[in-house]
C-alpha cells in the first residue's frame, strides 16, 4: 500500500474508497443519469480531497480536488446549464492547480532552462491552439468565449504544472489536458451516431481520474 499500515490504515482504506467508486462510475459510464451514477463520479476524485486534507496535503491541492468532485457532479448530469456548471466548476479548479503549482513550483524559467520541459510546453501551446480553432468552429457564439477562456486555463495548468519537480505531478496535468481534449472533441466535434463515441467516453474518464490521481500522489508522496 502506498501509505503506512495496511488497508485497514485511513489513508489507504480512502484511497481504495476512491479506487471502488471510480471503477463503478466505468461500469455504470454508459446509463442514463441516475442519483447513484452521479454519486459514484463524484466521490472518486471527493475521496482524493478527502485523503489530502488527512495527509496534510497542501491546501490548495485539497480545494481544486474539491472543485473538481464539484464539477464531476454537474457533468454527470444531461443539459447545458448542467454543461455549464461543469465548466465553471473546473475552470476555478484548474485557477487554483495554478496557484498551487506556482507556489511549489522552481519558477517559469525552467521551461526555457530545461529542453524536456520546454519541449512538453510547446506541444501543450500547439495542442491548445489547434483545439480551440477545432471547437471554435462548431460552437455557438454564446459557448466561445467560455471555452477559450477554459482552454488558457488548462494550458495554463499544463505550463505551470511543468514548473513542479514531481513527475508524478506532470504527468498527472498531461493526463488531465488529453482527457478534457478527448471530451471536448466527444462533445463537439464527432457526429451525434459516432461509433467512436463510446470508447472515448471511457477513454476520458480513465484519463480523467488517472490524472486526478497522480496530481494527488505526486504531491503526497513525493
Amino acid at each position: 500500500m502506498p501509505f503506512p499500515g495496511g488497508i485497514e490504515a485511513n489513508a489507504n482504506a480512502t484511497l481504495l474508497f476512491s479506487f471502488v467508486a471510480a471503477a463503478i462510475y466505468a461500469f455504470a459510464l454508459d446509463m442514463p443519469p441516475k442519483l447513484t451514477r452521479t454519486a459514484a463520479k463524484t466521490l472518486a476524485v471527493a475521496f482524493l480531497a478527502v485523503l489530502a486534507a488527512m495527509q496534510g496535503g497542501p491546501l490548495l491541492l485539497v480545494v481544486a480536488l474539491a472543485l473538481s468532485a464539484i464539477g464531476d457532479a454537474f457533468l454527470s448530469r444531461d443539459g447545458e446549464k448542467a454543461f455549464l456548471g461543469g465548466l465553471a466548476s473546473f475552470l476555478t479548479a484548474h485557477i487554483v492547480f495554478v496557484a498551487l503549482f506556482l507556489k511549489t513550483g522552481g519558477g517559469l524559467e525552467l521551461l526555457s532552462a530545461q529542453s524536456w520541459r520546454g519541449a512538453i510546453a510547446l506541444a501543450m501551446a500547439a495542442f491548445s491552439i489547434v483545439m480551440l480553432a477545432a471547437l471554435w468552429r462548431r460552437v455557438g457564439p454564446q459557448l466561445r468565449i467560455p471555452i477559450a477562456v477554459y482552454v488558457a486555463a488548462i494550458l495554463a495548468m499544463g505550463l505551470s504544472a511543468l514548473t513542479i519537480s514531481y513527475p508524478w505531478v506532470i504527468a498527472g496535468a498531461v493526463l488531465f489536458m488529453a482527457s478534457d481534449g478527448l471530451l471536448a472533441a466527444e462533445r463537439f466535434l464527432l457526429a451525434a451516431i459516432s461509433p467512436h463515441r463510446m470508447w472515448i467516453r471511457y477513454a476520458v474518464w480513465v484519463l480523467y481520474y488517472a490524472a486526478q490521481l497522480a496530481i494527488t500522489l505526486g504531491f503526497l508522496l513525493g
